[in-house]
């Protein structure tokens, strides 16, 4: 099974975007009462039975049962017959909404993920079923069929592979207007890249955005950094404005446009990096980093700012579409091993930004030589003969 995303913006009319308006505002309410309802269960739960609280309790009975997504899409069909509102939605975008909620708990139960917060706005709702046509041709542009809503324009960037299904279709909210997530299926089998031709390491970092194994460094744009300027000036007259005047919302809107546009133009980088290191080499090696360590230390700021876990899921994809093969390796140690003969060098100071070698005098860049390491491993993982680096000089 061959599963594509493809986004295309759409261009609603009033009445359809005061539509979505009203979903998204319905789909969040949904999500935090289903919340609130199963924080007061686990709440209930937490102290014995003779150590309750004087000033307040949550009192639910012990026979309860603990609040899952079956047994609340149960409790959403009794709510609709008093809650009218509720009807106005399809009723499987607010099984989704419930099916979200149930997600963030396994993923809190399972990843180690955090207790699922309350939401202040719903960016996004999805359609899971459809069982009728759903694009067709307009004139220049492109209608899309949405249940309940009807045919909504939207902007053709691109167009539908052949042979390929709609599966399902997510709306999305974003600064710069509405836009569909069309999910495509197609029923074949791709084989996984294998390990073959020629190899590639890389070594993540801030000093570089990235540096090769034959020597490259790629300099890091400094998206956000560059962009705070701009975005401290607009926010320095919000501050001047009153809440929920005119003004207010245009600033407010300027502001989340200037966000998306720094999120657009790191995602764009990180795709022609991408693509320029498949040209490069048909097997690519990184470092399989903690990355949530990272964007929690001193330079937390930078590194979200290069959005490193983003890149190497784009680099994963990319290298998939492109038939190259992409792996991570072990990320401990490869700045302390010398790529030529293998000694532990020690730990390096970060002022220190070349790589010299004591026992066999190899010496070239630091991150280069981490991501020649990095290359040596991902050799010996795949069984493939590493190479020495550093011969002869």
């Amino acid at each position: 099974m061959l599963n594509l995303t493809y986004e295309y913006k759409l261009i609603p009319t009033d009445a359809q975007r005061e539509t979505f308006d009203l979903w998204l505002s319905i789909c969040r309410q949904v999500y935090n009462y289903a919340l609130r309802e199963r924080k007061d269960w686990v709440n209930s739960r937490k102290c014995d039975i003779n150590a309750c609280s004087i000033r307040q309790e949550y009192i639910i009975p012990a026979d309860a049962p603990r609040p899952t997504f079956y047994t609340q899409c149960k409790s959403l069909a009794e709510a609709k017959k008093s809650n009218p509102f509720l009807k106005l939605p399809h009723t499987h975008v607010l099984q989704q909404v419930l099916r979200q909620l149930e997600a963030a708990f396994v993923a809190m139960w399972e990843r180690g993920h955090g207790f699922p917060r309350f939401k202040k706005r719903m960016r996004s709702f999805v359609f899971p079923q459809l069982n009728q046509e759903v694009v067709r041709k307009f004139d220049r542009n492109h209608e899309v069929n949405l249940p309940k809503i009807g045919w909504v324009k939207m902007h053709l960037s691109r167009p539908i592979p052949q042979g390929f299904e709609v599966k399902q279709i997510r709306i999305v909210k974003r600064a710069s207007g509405y836009y569909a997530m069309l999910s495509l299926a197609l029923e074949v089998d791709l084989p996984q890249p294998l390990p073959s031709g020629r190899g590639l390491g890389i070594d993540l970092g801030l000093e570089h955005f990235l540096a090769t194994s034959d020597g490259e460094l790629i300099d890091r744009p400094r998206f956000f950094v560059d962009g705070q300027r701009k975005l401290k000036l607009l926010q320095r007259q919000l501050k001047r404005k009153l809440i929920g005047s005119r003004k207010y919302r245009q600033l407010h809107s300027r502001i989340a446009l200037h966000h998306e546009y720094i999120s657009n133009s790191r995602k764009d980088f990180h795709f022609k990096t991408a693509h320029y290191l498949c040209d490069q080499g048909q097997m690519i090696f990184a470092e399989d980093l903690n990355l949530k360590a990272m964007s929690a230390g001193m330079l937390c700021k930078h590194t979200l700012d290069a959005g490193f876990g983003q890149f190497l899921n784009i680099l994963g994809h990319v290298c998939f579409k492109r038939g190259a093969y992409f792996a991570k390796v072990d990320a401990n140690g490869t700045s302390q091993t010398c790529p030529r003969c293998q000694s532990h060098t020690g730990k390096k100071e970060l002022s220190q930004r070349m790589h010299k070698c004591p026992e066999c005098g190899y010496e070239t860049n630091r991150d280069v030589a981490a991501a020649q390491v990095v290359l040596q491993r991902g050799y010996t993982a795949v069984g493939h003969i590493a190479v020495n680096f550093g011969e002869g000089k």
